[in-house]
This record gives C-alpha cells, structure tokens and sequence, in this order.
C-alpha cells in the first residue's frame, strides 16, 4: 500500500486517495463542500490533464488546477 502524499493536481488517473487537508479560506472550502468535497473524502482520480475530474461519492466532478493543487491527499 502506497500511503504517500502530494496533492490532487499530481494524483496518478485511476488512483484512489484520501483528501487530508484542503488548503485555502472559508470560500475554496464551501465551493469544495457543495461538490461533495471535503477532508476526509475518498475520491478516485479520473483524469488529470485540463481540469482534473475525479469521482466523489459516485459522482464525477470537475475542479480547475488551481483549486486542485491546494487540496492535499493521502494515496490508498
């Protein structure tokens, strides 16, 4: 088990991780939060070229490199 961290934006496609920490203010937070977003969550990376798209709760969504470089992860 790979259990090293980096952040959303450098995630391996098709890896599945755990969000440690979400970088950012209250407003980064709540947008995050609406999508399903949020410090604990297990998402899968889908793509990470353009926006990166990954899948939260069995829901794909789409984030900018900029958001996604300030959510740090944790590998599973």
């Amino acid at each position: 088990m790979n259990t090293g961290t980096t952040n959303l934006a450098h995630a391996a496609p098709g890896a599945p991780a755990r969000i440690m920490e979400i970088g950012g203010g209250h407003g980064i937070r709540q947008k995050l939060n609406l999508r399903g977003i949020s410090e604990g969550s297990l998402v899968r990376v889908i793509s990470n070229t353009g926006p990166i798209t990954i899948e939260v709760d069995r829901n794909v969504v789409s984030i900018g490199r900029g958001m996604a470089q300030k959510i740090r992860v944790a590998m599973v």
